[in-house]
């Protein structure tokens, strides 16, 4: 049944249009990588290009790509009424979640990374920044997704609320103080991105066993929650 929820839940998501503006999106990363490399003799490339991945690629891309994806898996069905056709069947509630989240994945994650490795190789930096963009963005997007799965059987307008999270309290509130970092999905793939990369430790940084671990435990429980929220659903 996972098998028939992802071929459904892929044929939703995939469209035209969100393809076209998602990879346009991811474009701008690889030309600023381009931009980074072009770069004269005074500008620290190392930096540059470490500033793109995090501020654009993991600031930007991937809380935009994963809400798009996530947020329509199995909101669009429950808000077009489509939903009510796997509500009917005798399946388990967590197996329609597991197929939709492994759907949106399937999309957003080559979104995300394949920009995000393509930036760092051009820049001409070196491969240490290219595997730690391939973590660090990976982890980015299982994180979001997973965190913005439930979000369309919640609220109507979920694009509207997921962006007016990712900029107000990942992009303002997270960056006053420890406490808040450490509830955005951002600090946690910095982190993984500084360690692996080597690049000197900012201010808000998370240890390297908990920037990983943590996400996948909230990733975890924002399936469960994904779960008793699609059970719990009013289908029509």
């Amino acid at each position: 049944m996972i098998s028939t929820v992802y071929r459904l839940s892929l044929r939703l998501l995939v469209t035209r249009g969100r393809l076209v503006a998602l990879v346009a999106v991811g474009a701008v990363a690889v030309l600023l990588g381009v931009v980074v490399r072009a770069g004269g003799a005074e500008v620290d490339k190392s930096k540059a290009v470490y500033d793109v991945i995090d501020g654009y690629c993991l600031g930007v891309l991937a809380p935009v790509v994963a809400l798009v994806f996530a947020s329509a898996a199995l909101g669009d069905p429950a808000e077009d009424g489509t939903l009510v056709y796997l509500w009917l069947k005798p399946v388990a509630r967590w197996r329609v979640v597991v197929g939709a989240l492994v759907a949106s994945l399937s999309v957003a994650l080559p979104l995300v990374v394949v920009p995000s490795v393509v930036a760092a190789a051009v820049s001409g930096v070196g491969h240490g920044v290219v595997g730690a963009a391939v973590a660090a963005s990976a982890l980015s997007v299982v994180a979001y997704t997973t965190i913005f799965l439930g979000l369309g059987l919640k609220v109507k307008r979920a694009l509207v609320w997921g962006l007016a999270y990712v900029l107000i309290w990942e992009g303002a509130v997270a960056r006053t103080g420890r406490g808040a970092a450490r509830l955005a999905v951002h600090v946690y793939a910095r982190s993984v991105l500084v360690d692996l990369s080597h690049r000197p430790k900012p201010k808000l940084v998370i240890a390297p066993f908990t920037s990983v671990f943590v996400p996948l435990v909230v990733a975890a429980v924002a399936v469960v929650v994904a779960t008793r929220l699609l059970a719990r659903a009013e289908v029509a």
